[in-house]
């Protein structure tokens, strides 16, 4: 994947790598008649940081979190207004910031289904809009720049599309064992590439 612009916050890194802070975020599915929908919450444009990124609900860690699961779904209730049983979520996935970028994270993934006639409250700091959306549209509207979404987004609504409903999602997410990914970024001909583990020339990065 190309990267013209780094999104706001990202910032190339040119020196030693930066530590991850450790994270976690929550990707709320419920169904619909026209298949699982999922939960995008779009960041405050003010901040630094992925200022006006549509993202799941997440952040990092805090001490008194019990685990990542916790802190999913603490941020699920901060920034969303929905609140969870913490048996609710399973771990999708765990991705690690590439060390190319200067603010990095180490974020667990997990999936949980809706509560019935949940709607989301956005916390208006530091997230401002919310919306259900099928993963497939959601791809569609970022690809005609009228949502922004990070790399990790993406990729995670690119697995979501596939599954045809909720249940399938959590059985994939209970089938799977949770491996880290670190992409890469590489410069070619002046511009950013990202590389996934398994990409040609990952590994001479």
């Amino acid at each position: 994947m190309r990267i013209d612009r780094p999104p706001p916050g990202e910032e190339i890194n040119t020196g030693p790598a930066t530590n991850a802070r450790e994270a976690a975020s929550l990707i709320l599915l419920r169904d619909s008649a026209s298949g699982p929908e999922v939960l995008l919450v779009q960041r405050n444009p003010e901040q630094r940081f992925m200022g006006g990124a549509w993202v799941f609900p997440g952040g990092a860690t805090h001490d008194e979190d019990a685990g990542f699961a916790a802190t999913a779904l603490r941020e699920l209730e901060e920034e969303a207004g929905i609140a969870m049983g913490h048996s609710a979520a399973v771990a999708f996935s765990r991705w690690i910031t590439p060390r190319e970028v200067r603010i990095r994270f180490d974020t667990w993934f997990f999936v949980a289904e809706a509560p019935a006639g949940a709607e989301p409250a956005c916390d208006g700091s530091e997230c401002v809009d919310a919306r259900w959306i099928r993963p497939a549209d959601a791809l569609a509207l970022g690809e005609r720049g009228e949502l922004m979404l990070v790399f990790p987004t993406i990729k995670h609504l690119e697995q979501l599309a596939t599954f045809t409903s909720v249940a399938d999602a959590l059985a994939a997410a209970r089938g799977r064992t949770v491996e880290p990914v670190e992409p890469r970024v590489v410069e070619r001909d002046g511009e950013g590439h990202v590389l996934l583990p398994g990409d040609p020339g990952y590994e001479d990065a």
